[in-house]
């Protein structure tokens, strides 16, 4: 086996014989290390799968039932439950809650009799099952029972753990985290580039031979992207971020790959004293603090995938100090903000050059459905005028660089959200009536405008 020194970009896995201030795959700055990289060794190319090639026609499909974890958030993000077979990627924040959503994920497989292998490179055996028994809670002699098919061990040789996969054959295998496991054959230390590509290729190999449900937790950079290269998003089958704040009680799981499913669905977790706990009616819970008669307050029906949600949205006017305007905004992206205000000023003719202005979507969500543009200006307006927005009233719709109000997709199912938390009218663009939906026939008033103005006029 010969080695050779490289430097490996961070980011992305681009090698250099030489240091370079500036990668030229990913332009990040600063992010090449010195490793020393396996040049060749024996049996490199040997992998688990040996088949012939077969045609095509002659493949029999068979229709493999999926592995539900019971947990319904994480069962609909996944497309339906755990493929048999499939490599899932985790990452999320530090402290955001990846290790005990696995965690919880594995005790639910056990408890429907599924093997389950739990690779704990960060946390010893006692302190796992410590974590475990909070999550599950009193444990009596049933649930005991119930977890005899979940195994817990705590190594990071990469040859050790494929021995135990081997061995064991579980259906389910997690693997906490990839960036402590580390090969023998790969001569650079583990959470380098090198160790996670070569580690990852070499779990998702055996998990697709054996038939193996694996999945795979991530850490992540101060941007907010997965460690590691770029290949580790490519060969597994699906990608799941945590999102929301470290210290708000709630979570949003988003799949951002699913070979099995759609990416457009999500879950909502609160953290609690026992874990991650399911949100079956976020709308409720955003809604639950909503100040009455208080100006700059709206609520937006968004989509989330195939789900709808209410979301409060909050504006925030006063003047600037020193005559330096600032504009920031928490859960929505600043430059549309700034398209936004630069509406209200040219078309609508409020003076916000003086002002900031300050947005927030309550509940630490991240809003990028285009719906949310008439709510924000609205909210932005409110508070400049300090004019309240009806209690009871619900409005949506994208906004142009005209001021003109856009019709949104899957109006519908916003309206009925609405309708079910006890909302009386609802502000939406007036193409959307010419859709050839009966909006009449809801258990709310319908407005329909062409304009911010006649947003403003009507509310």
């Amino acid at each position: 086996m010969k080695t050779k020194t490289l430097f490996v970009c961070q980011e992305c896995g681009t090698q250099s014989p030489r240091w370079v201030g500036k990668c030229s795959g990913c332009n990040s700055w600063n992010s090449f290390v010195e490793e020393s990289v396996v040049s060749s060794r024996p049996g490199k190319g040997a992998g688990f799968l040996k088949d012939e090639p077969v045609l095509l026609t002659d493949v029999v499909i068979d229709h493999e039932k999926r592995l539900m974890t019971g947990i319904g958030e994480f069962d609909t993000v996944l497309g339906g439950g755990v493929v048999p077979g499939s490599v899932t990627l985790i990452g999320g924040d530090p402290g955001i809650g990846k290790s005990t959503l696995s965690l919880q994920a594995a005790c639910a497989l056990s408890q429907k009799k599924h093997k389950v292998l739990y690779i704990s490179g960060e946390e010893s055996v006692k302190q796992s099952r410590m974590r475990a028994q909070r999550l599950m809670g009193a444990m009596d002699g049933a649930a005991e029972e119930a977890m005899s098919s979940l195994y817990i061990v705590n190594q990071v040789d990469l040859d050790i753990i494929l021995e135990y996969i081997k061995k064991m054959k579980p259906a389910v295998v997690v693997i906490d985290s990839i960036q402590v496991m580390g090969c023998s054959s790969v001569a650079s230390s583990p959470g380098s580039v090198s160790q996670v590509r070569e580690c990852s290729a070499m779990l998702t190999q055996s998990a697709k031979s054996l038939g193996i449900s694996l999945f795979i937790i991530g850490h992540v950079t101060k941007e907010g992207m997965l460690a590691g290269p770029r290949v580790l998003e490519h060969i597994v089958d699906t990608v799941l971020y945590f999102e929301g704040e470290r210290y708000s009680t709630y979570r949003v799981l988003r799949a951002t790959k699913n070979r099995f499913g759609s990416t457009n669905e999500i879950g909502v977790f609160e953290m609690v004293s026992t874990g991650l706990a399911e949100v079956p009616n976020p709308s409720e819970i955003f809604l639950s603090e909503r100040p009455h008669d208080a100006s700059g307050s709206v609520v937006v029906p968004i989509m989330e995938g195939t789900r709808p949600l209410l979301i409060e949205v909050q504006g925030l006017v006063s003047r600037a100090s020193y005559g330096i305007a600032r504009q920031k905004s928490q859960g929505f992206d600043s430059n549309r903000l700034a398209l936004l205000v630069a509406v209200l000023e040219k078309r609508i003719g409020l003076n916000l050059q003086d002002q900031d202005v300050f947005l927030n979507m309550v509940g630490g969500v991240k809003v990028v459905d285009p719906a949310a543009d008439l709510a924000v200006t609205v909210a932005i307006a409110s508070a400049f005028l300090d004019k309240p927005v009806p209690f009871d009233t619900a409005v949506l719709g994208e906004v142009g660089l005209s001021s003109e109000v856009r019709s949104v997709s899957q109006i519908l199912s916003r309206i009925n959200e609405a309708a079910k938390l006890g909302f009386k009218r609802c502000i939406l663009p007036k193409n959307n009536l010419k859709a050839g939906i009966d909006l009449k026939k809801q258990n709310l008033e319908i407005v329909a405008v062409e304009s911010v103005r006649e947003a403003l006029d009507k509310l």
